[in-house]
């Protein structure tokens, strides 16, 4: 390289290394920080002034849920919740009670609030039906080969731990809600995952009920 162009790049260097750090510091002051203080006062008491109400009347303290057909959030990976408030205000996730809720939800609100319930001790669940025990757990562990329909642990983990921003923590949550939702994507109600509605489409109602007695159990 001629010597006398090298101070020339280096002074590109330096600007465009000065431009980048500008963009980086202008990223972070538009992104606040989450406020954990903030979501699980929005999670207990809602906003009457902006119409949201509280989620615990249908959650659960701390997310956990004691009604069978309402999910259990507590311990939900943060990204995962974000993800669902915001496609409830799509219609690739229509729901009568959440959508209106979701859409009263700012940003900032929906970060922190999944970033509250994020930090909750989960509760445990428990299968009920020891006739179908050994079903749920071939097809979380092993899926169903002659259908094409992978394992779920393959996805959300041996013990349905989830894995952050992609799949959902399962483990421990209500029959009767993993029940509706693999349901829901089977008959094309709920449309905001390609990958959930391929699988659920392959499975019969006695191994969906099946699948999702164990998923309660799951620690």
């Amino acid at each position: 390289m001629n010597r006398a162009f090298l101070p020339f790049v280096k002074s590109l260097f330096v600007a465009m290394l000065a431009v980048s750090s500008i963009a980086y510091a202008a990223e972070e002051k538009a992104a606040p920080k989450v406020d954990l203080a903030k979501g699980e006062a929005l999670y207990n008491s809602g906003d009457a002034a902006r119409g949201v109400i509280a989620c615990v009347g249908c959650h659960g303290a701390a997310g956990n849920s004691t009604i069978p057909q309402n999910p259990k959030l507590s311990g939900q990976h943060a990204e995962y919740v974000i993800k669902q408030l915001a496609d409830f205000k799509t219609p690739q996730r229509n729901n009568p009670v959440m959508s209106g809720i979701a859409k009263g939800l700012s940003d900032e609100d929906m970060k922190n609030v999944a970033a509250y319930l994020e930090k909750q001790a989960p509760q445990p669940g428990a299968a009920k039906n020891k006739d179908t025990i050994e079903l749920g757990k071939k097809i979380y562990r092993g899926g169903i080969a002659e259908k094409n329909v992978p394992a779920c642990a393959g996805c959300h983990g041996a013990s349905g731990a989830g894995i952050p921003a992609q799949f959902a923590r399962l483990a421990g949550q209500h029959q009767d809600y993993t029940v509706a939702q693999l349901t829901a994507f089977r008959q094309g109600a709920r449309a905001n995952s390609v990958q959930m509605t391929t699988i659920a489409k392959r499975m019969l109602d006695s191994e969906i009920q099946a699948v999702s007695d164990y998923i309660a159990g799951l620690k």
